[in-house]
């Protein structure tokens, strides 16, 4: 410990400019947008049962809102939104501990599997809420 301070020779992590676009790597990129997507869904759940609470004319306005056409984009895309950061949640806690699916065809198979499972299952979400 001279004092004289030194260049850190240890490896830079990785860049994106450096990686070739995978699955697993859009599935971590889309993990944590979807996150901060959901803060901003809970606002509007949040919203909806404060205007439930107020009254009928706020709730009539919120109701209005959320189901013209671009509310029922949002809350479709929020339903994928939370069904992707589930099912990517259930991914890492299986990576995290017994280490299964970890392998890079593994991995690239589970995150294709994420993405399906998401869209699919926000579309079966609504198809039933219409049905019923």
């Amino acid at each position: 410990m001279s004092g004289t301070p030194r260049a850190d020779t240890r490896p830079l992590s990785p860049h994106l400019q450096v990686w070739r676009p995978h699955a697993t790597m859009a599935a971590s990129i889309t993990h944590r947008i979807t996150g901060v997507a959901l803060y901003f869904g809970t606002f509007l759940i949040a919203a909806w049962l404060v205007a439930l609470a107020t009254g009928s004319d706020t709730y009539g306005l919120i109701e209005t809102l959320l189901f013209s056409w671009f509310g029922k984009v949002v809350l479709y895309f929020w339903a994928v939104a939370v069904l992707f950061h589930f099912v990517n949640g259930i991914r890492h806690l299986l990576w995290d501990g017994p280490g299964v699916a970890f392998g890079p065809k593994a991995a690239s198979a589970f995150s294709i599997f994420n993405y399906t499972f998401a869209f699919l299952g926000a579309a079966a979400i609504w198809a039933a809420a219409a049905w019923l």
